[in-house]
C-alpha cells in the first residue's frame, strides 16, 4: 500500500487586526487547512518575532467551538440570545427589504455602529462605507477610544504624529503616561527595555500600580483626570529652573508667551495638591525631564478618558517643544502615528463618501448611543433611529451608561443586525446574526497607529462554516438593495491591494507583508510641524490656550456627589482581554479568573471590606458587583474595576460600564469612561 502524502505545509503572511499601537507583522503556518502556528514575523522591527498572549493564540479564536457559522434569526425576546439558523438568501433578504422600507421613509433611520473590532481598510470601513454612503444613512461619529488625543493632537502638532517606535531604545529618558505598556503596548515595552539596559531612567505616570509601573524606576500615582495640572507643573519648573531651548521655543512654537505666563501660575505646591501627589515628586519629574538628554514620552490614551482628557493631551505634547526634546530622534512623544498614513492611504477611493451626492445626513456620536437609541423624533435630532448595523463592535458590553444602551437594544421597534465570530452581549439583542470571518480568512490592508509601517493582510485558510467577510455581506447586501454602481463589484483582495497610493511598495508589501513609510527619523528637529505655520501650537488664532480642566466628578467640581460617592474609579483593560474581545476564549478568561475591583487597604479598611470578598460598586447610575482585591495597585481614594467583561459572564448580568456616563470631553466629543465616582460596599 502506497503512503499517504501528507498535506502541504504552507507560512502566509498576514497583520493582527486588533485595536493596539503595535499592529503585528505575524507569519500563520497552515497544514492543508489547518492552522498550525501563529507567530510574529521577525524580520518586522516593531513586531521582531513576539506576539502576546491574547493574539498567539488566535487560532482558539478561529477554530472556537462557540462560533457563529451560520446566519442567525431571533425566536426569542431581544437580549435573550434565542435564534434559529437560517440560510443566506432568507437572511439577506429580509435584511434588504427591511432596510429599504425604513430607507423609503427617512435614510437617516438607519445607523451603521462600528469600531475596532478589526482595524482594516478593507474589512472596517471599505464595503461597509460605500454601502451606507450609498444608503444615505447616519454617519457615525467613532469617538469611543482616542477622539480627544487625536483632535489635540491636532491642534498642538498639526495631525497625529510623533516619533518612530524603534528610536525609543536609544532614549535616556522614558516617561510611560497613561499606558500599561506591558499590557496594551507590548512592543514599545521591549524598546522601552532595551533603553533601561543601557541605563536609561523609567518613570509611569499612572492612577494605578500597573505591571508597567512595577518595573519603572519611579511610579507617580496621580488623581484621576489631573495630567494637565501635572503637565502644567512641569512647564512652571522648567522655567524656574530654565531648563528650555529658547532657540526652539521662538522659531519653531506659537503662543509660547501666554503659556509661560499660564504654567508659572502652577507651582508645585498647587499641583500636589490638585494632583493627590507630593511637591517632591513634580520637582523631580521636571529635573529628570528637564535635565536629561534624549528624553521622551510615550503617551496612552488612558488619561484622556476624562472631561480635560484633550487639553492635557495638548500641554503634554507641548513639553517636548519647550525642552526641544524633537532635536534628537529619541527624543519628544509619541501618542498616534497614524497621521503619517494619511498621505499614503486611498480612504476616499475605498469609502467613497461620493457615493452621498449631495446629501448631508446628521451624525451620531457612538459614545452617546444609549441616549440616541432611546430619542423620539424632533427637528433637533431628526428621525428616531429605526434600524442599526453592528460590525466591528459590541456596544451593549463596551458603550459608556449600558443600562441605558441595553434599554436602547431591547427596544422591540429597532431593526437590529450584527456582523460577528460569537453571540456578544450585543449579538443576543439582535434580530439577525450574520457570521463574519476572522483575520486568517480574508484578506485586508492595514495601517498603525503605534508605528510607521503599512502591512497586508492574505487568508491563511478558508472561512469557517458560512462565513462571510463584512465586505462581501455588504456587497451582497448592496446588490439585494439595488446599487449598481460598479464599486460593489470590487473583491476584497483588489481593495487590499488598492488601499495605499503609489508611494507605497506594492512588490515590497506583497513579498514582506510589510512595508516602512519614508520618513525622517527626528521629524521635528527643525520645526516643520504640519500646522499651517509649521509651528507646535499652544496658541494661534481659533486655537485657544490649553489648560487644566477639572473632571465633571470631583470633590471640587461636584461635592454633594462625592460626599455620596467619594471613590473615583477608574476601568482600564483587564491584562488577557482588548476591550471586550478575547473574554470568551476559555484560556484567556480562565486567567483573568473573575471581574474585580481593586481597592486600597486604607479604603477597604474604612469600609470593613477584605480581600476575596463579593462587593458591590455603585452610584446613581447603576449597581455592579464583583470580587474585591485589596491591594497596592490602587492608590487611596481611587479604584481600579478591570474590564470590560461581557455583560453575560458578569455576576448580576453586569460590567463596569454599568457606572460610567455619556458625558463627553473637552474636545473630539469622546466619552469621560475615568471621569466617575462611586462607593463600594459588602452585599
Amino acid at each position: 500500500m502506497s503512503a499517504v502524502a501528507s498535506p502541504a505545509v504552507r507560512i502566509v503572511r498576514a497583520a493582527c487586526p486588533h485595536d493596539c499601537p503595535d499592529t503585528c507583522a505575524m507569519r500563520v503556518t497552515v497544514e492543508g487547512d489547518k492552522i498550525v502556528r501563529v507567530q510574529g514575523d521577525p524580520e518586522h522591527p516593531p513586531t521582531h518575532g513576539a506576539l502576546c498572549t491574547k493574539v498567539s493564540r488566535y487560532a482558539e479564536r478561529v477554530d472556537h467551538p462557540e462560533r457563529v457559522l451560520t446566519p442567525l434569526k431571533r425566536v426569542g425576546p431581544k437580549g435573550a440570545g434565542q435564534f434559529q439558523p437560517v440560510g443566506w438568501d432568507e437572511a439577506l433578504d429580509d435584511i434588504a427589504k427591511k432596510l429599504a422600507e425604513i430607507a423609503a421613509r427617512h435614510p437617516e433611520a438607519v445607523l451603521p455602529y462600528s469600531y475596532a473590532g478589526t482595524m482594516g481598510l478593507v474589512q472596517g470601513e471599505g464595503m461597509a462605507a460605500r454601502f451606507f454612503h450609498r444608503l444615505g444613512a447616519s454617519l457615525l461619529n467613532r469617538t469611543i477610544c482616542a477622539a480627544a488625543g487625536g483632535e489635540a493632537l491636532q491642534m498642538t502638532y498639526g495631525g497625529k504624529v510623533g516619533m518612530h517606535l524603534e528610536h525609543f531604545a536609544e532614549s535616556q529618558l522614558i516617561v510611560i503616561w497613561g499606558s500599561n505598556s506591558i499590557a496594551s503596548n507590548l512592543h514599545f515595552w521591549t524598546f522601552a527595555q532595551a533603553a533601561k539596559r543601557n541605563g536609561a531612567k523609567l518613570i509611569a505616570i499612572d492612577p494605578r500600580k500597573t505591571e508597567t509601573a512595577e518595573k519603572c524606576h519611579q511610579h507617580i500615582a496621580l488623581m484621576p483626570g489631573t495630567d494637565g495640572a501635572l503637565a502644567l507643573g512641569v512647564m512652571h519648573e522648567l522655567i524656574a529652573n530654565d531648563w528650555l531651548d529658547h532657540d526652539y521655543l521662538e522659531r519653531h512654537v506659537e503662543g509660547w508667551p501666554a503659556l509661560r505666563e499660564r504654567a508659572l501660575q502652577w507651582a508645585p505646591e498647587r499641583v500636589a495638591a490638585e494632583c493627590g501627589i507630593t511637591a517632591d515628586e513634580v520637582r523631580g519629574l521636571a529635573r529628570d525631564y528637564g535635565t536629561t538628554r534624549p528624553a521622551a514620552i510615550r503617551l496612552n490614551y488612558g488619561m484622556q478618558r476624562v472631561r480635560g482628557g484633550g487639553n492635557a493631551v495638548r500641554l503634554i505634547a507641548l513639553l517636548p517643544c519647550l525642552t526641544g526634546a524633537w532635536r534628537h530622534r529619541a527624543g519628544g512623544m509619541l501618542l498616534s502615528a497614524s497621521g503619517w498614513n494619511k498621505a499614503v492611504k486611498n480612504t476616499a477611493a475605498l469609502e467613497r463618501p461620493d457615493l452621498l451626492g449631495g446629501r448631508r445626513p446628521r451624525t451620531i456620536n457612538m459614545s452617546t448611543i444609549g441616549d440616541d437609541l432611546l430619542r423620539e423624533s424632533s427637528p433637533a435630532f431628526g428621525p428616531k433611529i429605526e434600524a442599526v448595523v453592528v460590525y466591528n463592535s459590541n456596544p451593549v458590553a463596551v458603550a459608556p451608561e449600558s443600562p441605558k444602551v441595553t434599554a436602547g437594544f431591547r427596544r422591540e421597534d429597532l431593526f437590529t443586525v450584527v456582523l460577528e465570530h460569537f453571540l456578544t452581549d450585543t449579538a443576543d439583542h439582535a434580530d439577525y446574526v450574520l457570521p463574519a470571518t476572522t483575520q486568517l480568512e480574508h484578506w485586508d490592508a492595514h495601517t498603525s497607529y503605534g508605528h510607521t509601517y503599512v502591512l497586508l493582510n492574505e487568508p491563511a485558510v478558508a472561512p469557517r462554516g458560512q462565513a462571510k467577510s463584512n465586505s462581501e455581506i455588504f456587497r451582497l447586501l448592496a446588490a439585494r438593495m439595488g446599487f449598481t454602481e460598479p464599486c460593489f463589484a470590487d473583491s476584497d483582495e483588489a481593495m487590499a491591494r488598492a488601499a495605499f497610493d503609489d508611494s507605497v511598495d506594492r512588490e515590497q508589501l506583497r513579498r514582506h507583508g510589510w512595508f516602512k513609510l519614508p520618513l525622517p527619523e527626528a521629524p521635528f528637529a527643525e520645526g516643520g510641524f504640519p500646522t499651517p505655520s509649521g509651528r507646535a501650537i499652544a496658541q494661534a488664532p481659533g486655537v485657544p490656550l490649553p489648560d487644566h480642566v477639572p473632571n465633571y466628578e470631583s470633590r471640587v467640581t461636584a461635592p454633594a456627589l462625592a460626599a455620596r460617592y467619594p471613590l473615583a474609579m477608574i476601568s482600564p483593560p483587564a491584562r488577557h482581554f482588548l476591550n471586550s474581545t478575547f473574554v470568551n476564549v476559555k484560556s484567556l478568561r480562565d486567567i483573568e479568573a473573575e471581574p474585580i475591583v481593586e481597592i486600597h487597604p486604607d479604603d477597604a479598611a474604612a469600609r470593613q471590606l477584605s480581600d476575596g470578598q463579593v462587593v458591590k460598586v455603585f452610584n446613581d447610575r447603576g449597581l455592579y458587583h464583583c470580587t474585591l482585591r485589596v491591594n497596592q495597585r490602587a492608590r487611596p481614594g481611587v479604584v481600579n474595576g478591570l474590564g470590560v467583561w461581557w455583560r453575560k459572564l458578569g455576576r448580576n448580568g453586569t460590567n463596569v460600564n454599568e457606572l460610567t456616563h455619556q458625558q463627553l470631553t473637552d474636545l473630539g466629543e469622546a466619552p469621560a469612561f475615568y471621569d466617575c465616582l462611586v462607593e463600594v460596599a459588602a452585599l
